[in-house]
């Protein structure tokens, strides 16, 4: 049966591609979007626009009407400033869209979160039972574990059908945060490796997320409800591998192999120049953060038997291909 579903973060990377896959399959797609935000491509796919954001009870409450599935998606993201900013939209945010459902005949809210809610060490097949940590290296990662035992809550206690989703690095068309950033690093000649680049990336292909999202609906709530997944590309791609890939599709030269820096000199670097920035109340992070340590230097691989096992999920686009996607893509845009 088609479901009439509220997409928050449409506007964005995976919920753009969210919308696709819902619309392509039959669903009906409505979204709420900020004042002023460009909804064009939405609007061309068929998404129905309720202006507000998630602050406006009101507008919540009229983009919930008649939907029975949420999939929430928006997001602020980042790597520095004050907590409480990211608290306002991942936690509070999410507390208002909960609360819009509440009392509604819901399907199913599927969470998106992040991969990043884990511990920021090395990890070598990594599942859902790894308790998450209270303290975070980040306002982004801080809020996104209080959003998932928020969402988790609301289904103990007011049975809200929540799934969670965690994908982990999102890479793939449309990207327009961390291609345009690395390529950037790549032509000025300032990436460099730590620990040789030897270590994986969590690689998750957006239309593979897109794809999880769909079996998240579908699957039965005794199976996905009050459950959380592990969702990346299944393979291992590491860091040198990735940084080269891109390297070589822009027709840069790749990142300079030696010196490589060890991991634990990297985590001395950033808290210092962390501490430095923040004492001075610098609004841009600096060069080096634990976040980019972590994308950079840990080994992150993730199990995603969980999400093979009980939402049928299969990658259907591995590493090659779909950065092959995200590059062409890219060249296409108008730089400048």
């Amino acid at each position: 049966m088609p479901h009439t579903v509220l997409l928050t973060g449409a506007t964005g990377f995976v919920g753009s591609h969210a919308a696709e896959a819902l619309l392509h399959r039959g669903d009906t797609v409505r979204t709420l979007a900020r004042a002023g935000s460009d909804t064009a491509f939405l609007e061309s796919l068929g998404v129905q626009v309720v202006r507000g954001d998630l602050t406006d009870a009101d507008a919540l409450k009229r983009a919930a009407d008649g939907c029975d599935v949420v999939v929430h998606c928006a997001a602020k993201v980042g790597d520095w400033g004050h907590v409480d900013g990211y608290r306002a939209v991942n936690v509070e945010g999410l507390r208002h869209l909960l609360d819009a459902t509440l009392g509604r005949p819901l399907h199913r809210f599927v969470h998106v979160s992040s991969l990043g809610v884990y511990a920021a060490r090395h990890h070598y097949g990594t599942d859902e039972t790894e308790p998450l940590p209270n303290d975070h290296i980040d306002g982004y990662t801080q809020s996104k574990v209080e959003a998932e035992r928020l969402a988790l809550q609301y289904h103990r206690k007011q049975k809200v059908p929540v799934t969670i989703l965690r994908p982990g690095f999102v890479y793939g068309p449309r990207d327009r945060m961390v291609l345009p950033r690395l390529a950037a690093r790549l032509k000025e000649r300032s990436v460099i490796y730590i620990a040789r680049g030897r270590f994986a990336l969590n690689t998750t292909f957006v239309g593979n997320i897109a794809d999880a999202i769909l079996l998240a609906i579908d699957a039965p709530a005794d199976v996905v409800a009050g459950e959380v997944f592990n969702i990346t590309d299944g393979e291992f791609v590491s860091k040198r591998k990735f940084f080269e890939t891109v390297a070589d599709g822009l027709g840069l030269k790749r990142p300079r192999g030696f010196p490589p820096v060890p991991v634990f000199l990297a985590r001395m670097m950033a808290n210092w120049r962390e501490g430095a920035f923040r004492r001075a109340n610098k609004p841009n992070p600096p060069r080096i953060t634990q976040a980019q340590l972590k994308f950079a230097g840990l080994n992150l691989d993730f199990s995603i038997a969980k999400a093979r096992t009980k939402l049928g999920y299969a990658p259907h686009v591995l590493f090659d291909e779909g950065m092959k996607q995200a590059l062409e893509w890219y060249k296409g845009q108008p730089k400048g």
